[in-house]
């Protein structure tokens, strides 16, 4: 009886789950998540730029729609943003898939807007990651920061 229960005992040892920090490591990548914000303005802090969907207008150009969120309760009028998308596995020195500029219309306080810009690009469509392997950076070119 004591060694069926030694037995057993060794039985469950052997099948207990793996290590959660191993399987984390060889998991698929984390799910991607808003833009992160570039420069120095300090209105950038209260924007989220997510979603982006690609599309291929013509060869050479994308249609990007993504939606931008403004957390804060200030109006923020019209912005221009600068965007790039890069894969996750990106090094600092290769392309971007593309890197464009888009206009902002007005934001309210707490509001949200999907917005369409047109972006050059050197891939087709079937050469694009899929969305959950872009990661998009944002700058805002206009206004420029207050001094």
């Amino acid at each position: 009886m004591r060694n069926t229960l030694i037995a057993a005992v060794l039985l469950l040892a052997g099948c207990s789950s793996p290590d959660t920090n191993a399987a984390k490591k060889t998991g698929p990548p984390e799910p991607p998540g808003a833009a992160t914000a570039a420069g120095k303005n300090p209105l950038a802090k209260y924007l989220e730029v997510a979603g982006f969907r690609l599309a291929e207008e013509t060869p050479g150009k994308l249609k990007v729609t993504f939606a931008v969120v403004n957390h804060s309760q200030a109006d923020m009028g019209d912005l221009v943003l600068k965007i790039r998308l890069t894969t996750i596995a990106a090094k600092p020195d290769e392309p971007p898939i593309t890197e464009f500029e888009a206009k902002i219309p007005n934001l309210g306080p707490q509001e949200i807007k999907d917005v369409t810009a047109t972006a050059p690009t050197k891939l087709r469509i079937y050469e694009l990651p899929d969305w959950q392997f872009i990661r998009a950076q944002f700058e805002i070119i206009s206004p420029p920061p207050q001094q």
